[in-house]
């Protein structure tokens, strides 16, 4: 048996949703559609559902499960509606970084070394990525933060990365 992760109280949600339903064990089994000794087990404590099983368990009572951040706001999962957006060997661009499309003089780390921009791309630097993140979290939430000092624009950072560019370079 594994451990549920971060003490989530399997046994009890599962108890819940059973008590929400109105369902013995074999009710929920049979309306989930997992074994009658599943739920037992998992009521037990001698099982950890997958995410899967207890999703289905929980939506027999019209229960969801849902991601929360540390300050107990939900976390809306990436959804692919872009399934176009790939690169020329077909795969997926990292999730982690901010895809840009139709890359303008300045965005592309390659102009540099003077290779054609591609349809797509993204910022490497993490630094600069971050930066760039903040300074647009703050712009979209301006009325919601006011008295929040606003933070260093991109040409701030780049100065301090790089302190001999011009101050009018684009970004690089």
């Amino acid at each position: 048996m594994t451990d549920p992760p971060q003490g989530l109280p399997v046994v009890g949600l599962v108890r819940a949703a059973r008590r929400r339903a109105d369902c013995s064990q074999r009710e929920l089994a049979a309306r989930a559609g997992v074994a009658a000794s599943t739920v037992g087990r998992i009521e037990s404590g001698r099982l950890v559902p997958s995410v899967a099983t207890l999703g289905r368990l929980l939506a027999v009572a019209g229960i969801e499960l849902v991601a929360v951040d540390r300050h107990g706001r939900r976390v809306q999962p990436m959804l692919d509606d872009r399934d176009d957006l790939r690169d020329g060997a077909e795969r997926r661009y990292p999730s982690h970084l901010d895809t840009i499309l139709d890359p303008v003089d300045g965005q592309w780390w390659g102009e540099k070394y003077g290779m054609a921009a591609p349809p797509e791309t993204f910022y490497r630097d993490r630094g600069r990525r971050d930066a760039q993140r903040r300074r647009c979290v703050w712009e979209v939430r301006v009325a919601q933060n006011r008295g929040v000092p606003e933070p260093p624009d991109l040409r701030w950072w780049l100065r301090r990365r790089h302190p001999g560019l011009r101050p009018d370079a684009g970004p690089g």
